[in-house]
């Protein structure tokens, strides 16, 4: 067997010279490449300041809503530059920002894409680094806020929800327009997302001794295990919630801009 039939195998000629054979730099590329670009556009349109609104649909950048009177009530200017600094959307993304950037599964895709630590199983890590902290040192450390991001995480998400149902009220009553279907579908993924993430787990049935010992027990058994579930897909959650946001966000810039308009269903 020759060293590249080998090095396919996973065998200790691939761990200890680092040779892949497959394309295993795709997957870091393509991650690095994602969340770059949503990156970029979340600052772009936080810092826009402007066609987060349309009828009842409100951007989830820019939830909860805090109107511009309360910004200049406190003293923040309002003029030229300073209204885009101050934007209502800088003080509400470090919330939903801070919990997936110290997700679990973000940890992993960041750690490998942006910092190469490692780049991939069996490749070598960059020859400038000498050591090795993990999460011991600063910054990194910070990301045992985990748990705490996820308290905020859910009170974004109750009131994306909120948001929601306002998307149902129109004017002349209920309704339902193409923007409703585009909400509810991006506050569904959020949920699969932060509600299946591990700390959720932990939360819910993270300090039971007995699942099956009282009706308290019993209940947070049912919960654990339907956390559980949906964190077995909690990758897949965390991109199409990703991907969710960022289109809510086009579909309702698009549709106050009168680029594109939206269909009323019912």
């Amino acid at each position: 067997m020759d060293e590249t039939t080998t090095a396919k195998l996973g065998s200790p000629v691939l761990r200890r010279t680092g040779i892949r054979t497959d394309n295993w730099w795709l997957q870091p590329t393509l991650v690095v490449s994602g969340l770059t670009f949503f990156g970029i556009y979340s600052i772009w349109a936080a810092w826009q300041n402007a066609h987060f609104e349309f009828g009842p649909y409100l951007s989830p950048f820019y939830s909860p809503h805090i109107p511009e009177g309360v910004l200049a009530s406190i003293g923040l200017p309002r003029d030229g530059i300073w209204r885009n600094l101050f934007s209502p959307a800088f003080f509400i993304l470090w919330m939903p920002l801070g919990f997936r950037l110290t997700c679990y599964y973000y940890r992993k895709a960041i750690y490998r894409s942006f910092l190469a630590d490692p780049a991939g199983c069996a490749v070598k890590e960059p020859a400038i680094r000498k050591t090795y902290r993990g999460e011991s040192g600063f910054p990194f450390i910070l990301m045992n806020a985990h748990r705490y991001f996820l308290y905020l995480a859910i009170l974004v998400l109750a009131v994306l929800t909120y948001d929601l149902v306002l998307a149902f009220i129109w004017p002349d009553g209920f309704g339902i327009g193409v923007g409703t279907l585009v909400m509810l579908a991006n506050v569904l993924l959020l949920a699969g997302f932060t509600l299946g993430c591990n700390s959720a787990r932990h939360l819910v049935g993270g300090q039971l001794d007995c699942f099956s010992c009282d009706n308290f027990s019993k209940t947070g058994y049912k919960g654990w295990k339907f956390v559980s579930t949906l964190n077995k897909k909690h990758m897949m959650w965390a991109w199409l919630s990703l991907v969710s946001v960022g289109i809510t966000d086009v579909y309702i810039r698009l549709c106050s801009m009168g680029i594109i308009t939206d269909v009323r269903l019912f």
